[in-house]
């Protein structure tokens, strides 16, 4: 199979959570062990660093890696979902997999996984951790897919647990509150390891430490260390509560020699070392166009408060959220004061734009809707003055689809 075919046959052989959402999921690891056990047991090979969380887990995992990198490490770096290409999911120094390497190990592969009945993701994570064992990297850094406990990449042992935040995210499948939700992150906590939690929460406060006191892992928070500020090219002042997680994850680490020049470049150089795209990425001047993956409560609003602190004229929101996105509980956090180009993201779980003009319209968020991403996209940079703003996001697929 040439990769585009290999691709097509991985996205349609069996379900995935970006596309399909909650039936995409299996609930428990015996696949992938039995896989990794086919591989040779890749996950055994490599150092890791593993990082779960609601919102910012991407970020602090490019972050992480960019000071790795810049301390002359050799790393890989295992996030998702990807954005334009599928080979942003596997990284070794900023550099994506190459297409021989998916197309050989689905080749290779390709009778046990449809032996098994392999999701998406397992068998994404299965050739992540053999790129790794096999390019023989100094650590990998890698990212939860969704939760933690029952994700696929909990099978390794890292040198470092960092978990950002919780919010409220994928509740049809981690539970309808906020403890709940970090009983299922805090799946990722392992024996005598220590966890990092970047932003100090009451209501999960007592389940991490629960959980970390069972474990026998040391249990710092972030927020409690004394840090100096430090700058990074990510833009977004949420950024800061993400820095504060990867500093105090980095000073914890054993075995690597990472000094405060390697931190500082580090996180200046974030999209430079990583190839990270599409947070609070600015497109376009004349008018203003950024767009951002924010796609949650906690996340919008963290974006919506730096919307605020921008100067410009009219603001032209193109917005696009997935089916299982509760309208009620986000939208009202959107402007009012804004104009609407409502749109569906081109996958299978993308939501009407009829539906979120319908619900929008009427808590006075005003606009037309478009049937794509790009036609909504073109009508706003054709009504905006050059003093004006443009804002794409409320899906990761919406932002996707711009890039």
């Amino acid at each position: 199979m040439t990769y585009q075919e290999t691709l097509n046959w991985m996205f349609a052989q069996l379900p995935m959570y970006q596309q399909k959402g909650a039936d995409a999921l299996k609930h428990k690891l015996d696949n992938i062990l039995n896989f990794s056990q086919h591989l040779d047991s890749p996950h055994t090979k490599f150092k890791s660093i593993h990082v779960a969380g609601t919102n910012g887990k991407g970020s602090s995992s490019h972050m992480l890696a960019s000071i790795l990198q810049e301390a002359g490490y050799r790393v890989g770096l295992y996030t998702s979902p990807h954005l334009k290409d599928f080979r942003e999911r596997i990284r070794i120094n900023g550099e994506p997999v190459d297409e021989k390497f998916v197309t050989d190990f689905i080749s290779v592969n390709k009778d046990f996984l449809e032996a098994n009945s392999l999701s998406f993701f397992e068998m994404t994570v299965g050739m992540a951790f053999s790129f790794f064992a096999e390019e023989k990297v100094d650590i990998a850094v890698v990212e939860v897919g969704l939760g933690g406990r029952l994700d696929s990449t909990n099978i390794i042992t890292p040198e470092i647990t960092l978990i950002t935040n919780i919010g409220y995210d994928h509740m049809d499948i981690l539970g309808d509150t906020l403890e709940k939700i970090a009983l299922e992150k805090a799946g990722i906590i392992k024996k005598g390891i220590p966890t990092v939690i970047s932003e100090k929460q009451p209501e999960t406060t007592g389940i991490f430490e629960m959980i970390a006191a069972q474990k026998s892992s040391q249990l710092i928070f972030a927020q409690e260390e004394q840090l100096e500020s430090y700058e990074t090219d990510l833009m977004g002042e949420y950024q800061k509560k993400n820095i504060q997680g990867v500093v105090t994850a980095i000073r914890q680490m054993k075995g690597f020699v990472i000094s405060e020049e390697h931190i500082k470049k580090g996180l200046t150089r974030v999209s430079e070392n990583t190839g990270l795209l599409g947070r609070w990425q600015i497109l376009g001047i004349e008018p203003t166009v950024i767009c951002d993956t924010a796609h949650n409560k906690e996340g919008l609003e963290v974006i919506f408060k730096q919307l605020k602190k921008l100067k410009y004229d009219t603001l032209h929101m193109v917005v696009g959220f997935v089916s299982d996105k509760n309208l009620d509980a986000l939208l009202p956090l959107f402007p009012k004061e804004a104009t609407y180009y409502f749109v569906r993201p081109e996958v299978i779980r993308g939501l009407s734009e009829e539906i979120v003009k319908e619900k929008a319209n009427l808590i006075g968020l005003i606009g037309e809707s478009y049937s794509s991403v790009g036609e909504g996209l073109i009508t706003a940079k054709k009504k905006a003055k050059t003093s004006d703003l443009i804002y794409i996001g409320g899906s990761t697929f919406v932002v996707a689809e711009v890039l």
